[in-house]
């Protein structure tokens, strides 16, 4: 049975470069993930063999590979365009984050973000009242490539397990003891000024989304992320049973009809009353959806959204039902804001 790879992995290729992983569906004998390290002489993060530098925008990750490694870069004709695609046979080593969080539970000596990582993800388990293999560390702990100053990066399997988590980080905010904390205003500014140079929206739009969200925050004053993933037993979709046909770029205004998958990774949206203020005028336009963990809690059930991205034709294979779909995130023009 092929290895299965899903959203918060990491891979690292046998050139020593480190990816991290995108979604649940992949290619076969491929991984859809993203550069995010990479071996430099002037790097300024340590790792087993070689000092790294990290690669932020999405943008600045595909021109990345555009100049080194450009065979990663594959026209995939099922999601219809180029992306990051890892043959299988060039992964040296998979990092898993439930295997990170067992490493640190069993570890004699911790750092200072090993350390608060294990004490965060513990009082989300004891709180949710889910299992020690529900929950992981994501991000540069993973691949020991973490600094002083690395954010806390978390995440969670299964539905179940996520709603209840979810439910758990909102009954901890309202303890005025507990060192988990939303956003405050100051902390806002400074995350949209980190997010702007690859999200086009104004400051006022941004605190009215980000402020009410839970799965980003502090903990005893760190930067804390935390992704909520399906299991692979709740995905019945395989690669090529549906296909993503590029039908342009477009602004829209629609109502949130279905929220249910808003906090996952991919995120989705179930939309009505769907008005095409730019771009092709196709219909039904039903979804708005995500790959970016940034587009997670942007909208409840009953709010009306403006939003832009590329327009995707969804054809499902299995059953020949097709409709169209927004995707945002993909650039820094993309957005998706409350309308008012």
């Amino acid at each position: 049975m092929e290895k299965r790879f899903r959203e918060g992995d990491f891979i690292e290729t046998k050139q020593g470069l480190i990816f991290d992983v995108k979604g649940l569906i992949h290619p076969p004998h491929k991984v859809v993930a993203f550069v995010r390290y990479y071996p430099s002489k002037t790097g300024d993060r340590r790792g087993r063999k070689y000092l790294y530098k990290k690669v932020y925008s999405l943008f600045r990750r595909y021109e990345w590979l555009k100049e080194n490694f450009p065979e990663y870069l594959v026209y995939d004709p099922v999601f219809d365009e180029v992306l990051c695609e890892v043959p299988t046979g060039h992964v040296k080593r998979h990092y898993m984050p439930v295997e990170v969080l067992k490493r640190l539970r069993k570890a004699e000596k911790l750092d200072g973000l090993e350390s608060i990582i294990l004490e965060m993800a513990s009082l989300l388990k004891n709180s949710a009242h889910i299992p020690w293999n529900a929950i992981g560390a994501s991000g540069s702990v993973m691949a020991g490539l973490h600094t002083a100053s690395s954010d806390i990066d978390l995440v969670v399997y299964g539905s179940e397990n996520c709603w209840k988590v979810y439910s758990a980080i909102k009954s901890l905010f309202e303890k005025p003891s507990c060192p988990l904390k939303p956003y405050s205003k100051e902390d806002l500014k400074r995350l949209f000024y980190f997010r702007s140079k690859d999200t086009a929206v104004s400051f006022k739009n941004f605190v009215k989304t980000e402020s009410r969200k839970v799965l980003q925050g502090k903990f005893w004053g760190r930067d804390y992320f935390i992704r909520f993933v399906k299991d692979f037993s709740e995905i019945s979709e395989k690669y090529g049973d549906i296909c993503y046909k590029n039908s342009g770029y477009a602004k829209i205004e629609a109502v949130v009809v279905d929220d249910a998958e808003s906090i996952f990774t991919p995120c989705t949206y179930k939309i009505d009353k769907v008005k095409v203020i730019e771009g092709p005028k196709l219909q039904p336009i039903e979804e708005i959806v995500s790959f970016r963990g940034r587009f997670c809690e942007q909208a409840k059930y009953g709010e009306k959204v403006v939003a832009q991205g590329k327009i995707e034709h969804v054809i499902d294979c299995r059953s020949r039902r097709e409709h169209f779909r927004l995707l945002v995130g993909n650039k820094p023009s993309d957005y998706m804001i409350l309308k008012g």
